[in-house]
């Protein structure tokens, strides 16, 4: 029976043999049951051993714990990892309430008392993820709710579920889920999920037993005040969630007053309402993230991910090495690694869902807001993780601040180290890195507290291209403040032919650092592509969101107005109002192309080789025509005097040229889509045609409120 215990679905088969005295006869359920997902092996579980037995599983998937009811008196307690129990690092509140006869072995008896009992089997929480498909068409693994769910089930506590709205799940399904007894509801808000956030939100508030609600998310961080006033028994997650949510079970137990739950924002409704309006929202301490390296996810919902064509996201650290004056740091934090100890064994986990979908590209996408990082290590760390996932056979995209290519404080040594860096993660499978380089002119540069230059990032991304990175850039095009003159420099930027280099492996790094610095060099290896080919969007302009520098700044130029709580930001006009015209026919562009290009920069997501080359240059069409109508445009603001009065004149001109263009880009999409279709697998040809074939059926300009400035 020993040799039976080698693999994790012999183990479920030993632990119902133990819990029950023999061999099940219902082997092959058991056998084929998915293992990253605990609610299919409780399922499993039960069917085999009888629903008269209680079946728990609950603890992370590298230490599944699995509890099975006996006829009469103790449990069995298999811990499906194969390590003694001894080993687990088991919740306080256990003690004295699960004791392991054995705890030496994987498999033992165990006594469980009642209050025991009722923690493992309750509070029912349900993680739910929003979405808004007809913008977003192609699916990501969720993160964020998977998360938290490993941080849940750490604690043995209550029984975790996972709904994801990219799966073909509507907000209905989760308001009749959380009506079939769900305690806990857990929601991850982002932008523009706010009104998605507020009809299930107000649907569950409507319940006739409601559930304790704690939302998170980027949005939520934004919209803290909005929502505990239309909610003010809510929780907000104010940062990375994962303690949190770990604390929210504890104070449902009664282990912990509310205002012991770390990370937290509410509103303190036991005050007695006095004459005087009050401020009653509170807020607990946040968990720095350099004391969280424990950031992986649980996988109930990666087989479902691929199912729908989706694809694989990680992350290998949180936060950010600066802090750019757009981007609110409050719910972020400051940059720290995870512990890549659980990095290999997770990526086993992942490839063996990966097997089931053998047509589908094995790309990883670390969401990291900087790879690299900072620190004496941070060189070494970095090809760590890339050997790590090159050798599980996986190649990887990942996002990184260009100061870890080019920086002018750094001497050549420093820049030699990089170069072999770089050049080191491409050998290691790295496919594509984004650089937020949001822009090329040093007075921008110098408003958004990038800590950049326009040299700096001209050099970066010639030094990349040179050695072999393949790179993709955000870059903010319009931003409140700036001038007509920075405008112009933006675009002259954007057109630059001497920026992207041709890849070469045949030189040394010392050669390609100093050839980037050398005008003739360049010109003699340059693609003669513009540089906006490499911009992931183009025409994006300045988010003012809630809490940030640039914000603030806006706000004392008395260029803001009210909260916009679907994208968690303040309305604000432009400095210059021509270039507020431009800017809003830029965004009325985006969202009108926007779902088609999420789809084709979805579907490169999961191609390789021809196919993911052919997808590349079919957003290369939708790019030319953005700057095409930026060129346009801009000629247009310099025939305008900025003191004119009638502002709708050069808006009726810069809509007149949208439409010319877009008539113009429809003509040459159609022959390229169907090149390019019948070079595809069958499935991803479909979903091109139906996404390309809504684009042209489409006729009005409106905005939907689909940009993100951070990238992410």
């Amino acid at each position: 029976m020993r040799d039976l215990a080698t693999s994790v679905h012999a183990r479920l088969l030993y632990a119902c043999a133990h819990a029950t005295g023999s061999i099940p006869s219902r082997r092959g359920l058991l056998a084929a049951v998915p293992l990253e997902d605990p609610n299919a092996v409780r399922a499993a579980l039960t069917s085999v051993v009888g629903e008269k037995r209680t079946v728990v599983v609950t603890g992370t998937l590298d230490r599944r714990l699995v509890l099975i009811q006996q006829q009469s008196g103790p449990w069995t307690a298999a811990d499906l990892s194969g390590t003694p129990h001894r080993s687990r690092l088991w919740p306080a509140w256990t003690a004295g309430h699960v004791e392991v006869a054995d705890p030496d072995s994987w498999l033992s008896t165990a006594q469980i008392t009642a209050e025991g009992q009722r923690r493992l089997l309750r509070p029912r929480l349900l993680l739910a993820s929003l979405y808004h498909p007809e913008h977003f068409p192609l699916p990501r693994f969720p993160l964020a709710i998977s998360d938290l769910a490993r941080a849940a089930r750490s604690t043995l506590l209550g029984q975790v579920e996972l709904m994801d709205m990219q799966l073909g799940i509507g907000l209905d399904d989760i308001v009749d889920r959380v009506r079939d007894g769900v305690e806990i509801l857990g929601v991850s808000v982002t932008f523009g999920q706010h009104d998605l956030a507020t009809q299930l939100l107000d649907a569950v508030a409507a319940l006739d037993q409601p559930p304790l609600v704690v939302a998170g998310g980027s949005l939520t961080a934004r919209n803290e005040r909005i929502l505990l006033d239309r909610y003010p028994n809510m929780l907000i997650c104010r940062g990375a969630g994962e303690p949190t949510i770990a604390d929210v079970l504890a104070h449902w137990h009664g282990d912990l007053r509310i205002g012991q739950i770390r990370g937290l924002g509410f509103r303190d409704i036991s005050q007695a309402p006095t004459l005087m309006p009050i401020n009653r929202s509170r807020r607990t301490a946040t968990v720095a993230n350099r004391s969280q390296t424990d950031m992986w996810p649980e996988l109930d919902l990666l087989d479902r991910t691929f199912a729908h064509r989706g694809v694989a996201q990680l992350e290998s650290s949180r936060g950010c090495t600066n802090y750019c004056s757009f981007c609110p740091r409050g719910h972020k934090g400051q940059w720290s690694a995870a512990q890549p100890d659980v990095l290999p064994w997770l990526l086993r986990q992942m490839s063996a869902v990966f097997d089931r979908h053998p047509n589908l590209n094995r790309t990883i996408y670390l969401v990291d807001e900087e790879f690299i990082g900072r620190g004496d290590d941070a060189v070494t760390r970095a090809l760590q993780i890339a050997d790590t996932l090159a050798q599980a056979g996986f190649s990887w995209e990942t996002s990184c601040r260009v100061d870890q290519v080019v920086r002018p404080d750094r001497d050549r040594t420093w820049h030699l180290e990089r170069g072999h860096l770089w050049r080191g993660l491409v050998d290691r499978k790295l496919r594509r890195c984004l650089f937020g380089v949001e822009s090329g002119v040093t007075s921008i540069l110098d408003r958004f507290h990038k800590e950049t230059t326009s040299e700096q990032n001209a050099l970066a991304i010639r030094t990349l291209t040179a050695l072999g990175v393949p790179p993709r850039f955000t870059y903010i095009t319009f931003d409140q403040l700036m001038t007509a003159a920075e405008l112009r420099q933006t675009y002259t930027f954007q057109g630059r032919t001497d920026l992207l280099l041709r890849p070469q492996p045949d030189l040394s790094v010392a050669e390609i650092i100093d050839g980037v610095r050398d005008e003739r060099w360049v010109a003699a290896h340059t693609t003669g592509r513009p540089f906006y080919t490499s911009i992931s969007y183009m025409l994006v302009g300045m988010e003012c969101l809630i809490g940030s520098a640039y914000s603030r700044r806006a706000e004392a130029a008395g260029l803001t107005g009210q909260p916009d709580p679907a994208m968690g930001r303040v309305e604000a006009r432009y400095a210059d109002w021509r270039i507020g015209v431009l800017a809003y026919r830029s965004q009325l562009w985006i969202d009108r192309n926007f779902a088609l290009d999420y789809t084709l920069k979805s579907l490169e997501k999961t191609l390789s080789g021809a196919p993911y080359a052919m997808v590349r240059d079919l957003r290369r069409l939708l790019k030319n025509a953005a700057y095409q109508l930026l060129g346009t445009m801009l000629d247009e603001l310099v025939r305008t005097d900025p003191t004119a009065a009638d502002h709708g004149d050069l808006d009726a001109r810069c809509q007149a040229a949208a439409d010319v263009l877009l008539a113009q880009l429809r003509s040459d999409l159609e022959p390229v889509v169907a090149t390019v279709g019948a070079g595809l697998p069958a499935d991803r040809r479909d979903i091109l045609r139906y996404e390309h074939q809504r684009w042209i059926a489409a006729r009005s300009w409106q905005l939907i409120n689909a940009t993100d400035p951070c990238g992410t």
